[in-house]
């Protein structure tokens, strides 16, 4: 009986990490239990730009037929994809090969159509251009999605996860706990556990009740609270809220929340085709001027501006954005 062949199809920005955490939980797999055995391939999606660092691995022109599982690997969206390697893709496709994805590798396979009407895995910062990019996908925060013949992981450690789900499914969880230990894995995440890191590790603190004034905060960005109603909704006055932010966050909380919002306001800016003025009441500012001068006054350059400027400098500038508007 012949080994398993597992592929990964690399792009140029694919990170070494993301590499080597899917080589090391196979190769541990096998080392730990001599009976399991694959045969794994690094594929090169592309060639490197000239002086670049290049990643292991042959091209993939040679063929992609035979693999019983193809993984794509990206840690930034490609900007484009050869025809050749498309009807390969699909070919495979066809053929019944399982398909996955590690983080940006979920774009190539939905431009293709191939995680149309599945659930896919995306990352937490590419989720508003994602879901406007490719409706017919159920993108989801979740660590990694396994629907059917796709499998998809939204990076990071996050492929460590997914491969151990995909060797207890193969061998059993014997093994994948056994591959756990080895590589000293606190435990096994469930696909379903959502990506973002706990609140109060983002915020350096572990308050309650600023935890829960944040909450609310960002569960509320196109109609605002105000201070007295967040303070009201978490119990404390609002000098004690207020003590509470300068304390921990050094600012008060209509400042937070105002950097919340055009922080969020930027995000959709660069990773949607949404006009300025949809952005702007969309994340609670009543009129265009508002939202331009509030803006301008904390990134230093207008909503315009700064869109024109961010996508001119990015290889991965969305093609789809219609013109603005006055």
């Amino acid at each position: 009986m012949t080994a398993p062949r597992i592929g990964f199809l690399l792009w140029p920005s694919t990170k070494p990490l993301t590499l080597a955490l899917a080589e090391e939980a196979l190769s541990v797999a096998q080392r730990v239990h001599p009976e399991v055995v694959y045969e794994v391939a690094f594929l090169q999606a592309e060639e490197p730009a000239e002086g670049a660092w290049r990643l292991p691995g042959s091209s993939w022109t040679a063929g992609l037929e035979g693999y019983r599982k193809l993984f794509l690997l990206a840690d930034e969206p490609p900007a484009a994809m050869a025809p050749a390697l498309a009807t390969a893709l699909k070919q495979v496709a066809r053929n019944g090969c399982c398909l996955g994805a590690v983080a940006a590798g979920v774009y190539p396979l939905a431009q293709l159509g191939l995680l149309d009407g599945y659930r896919a895995s995306v990352h937490w910062r590419w989720q508003d251009d994602f879901a406007e990019r490719f409706p017919k996908v159920i993108a989801t925060s979740h660590l990694f999605d396994w629907d059917r013949d796709r499998l998809t992981a939204c990076g990071g450690m996050a492929v460590m996860d997914m491969l151990l789900a995909l060797l207890a499914r193969d061998h059993g969880a014997e093994l994948a706990g056994a591959v756990s230990e080895e590589l000293v894995v606190e435990r096994i995440r469930e696909g379903g556990e959502r990506q973002r890191i706990p609140l109060q590790n983002r915020l350096g603190s572990s308050h309650p009740k600023l935890t829960q004034a944040v909450l609310l905060m960002e569960a509320n960005i196109e109609e605002p609270l105000t201070t007295d109603e967040i303070a009201q909704h978490v119990c404390v006055s609002r000098r004690q809220l207020e003590r509470i932010f300068k304390q921990y966050l050094n600012r008060v909380p209509s400042q937070y929340y105002l950097e919340l919002r055009l922080n969020k306001a930027r995000q959709l800016l660069m990773q949607t085709s949404k006009s300025i003025i949809q952005i702007g009441l969309s994340c609670g500012f009543s009129s265009g001027p508002h939202f331009s001068s509030a803006y301008r006054n904390f990134f230093g350059a207008t909503p315009r501006e700064d869109r024109n400027q961010r996508r001119s400098n990015s290889p991965f500038e969305l093609t789809s954005a219609p013109a603005e508007r006055g």
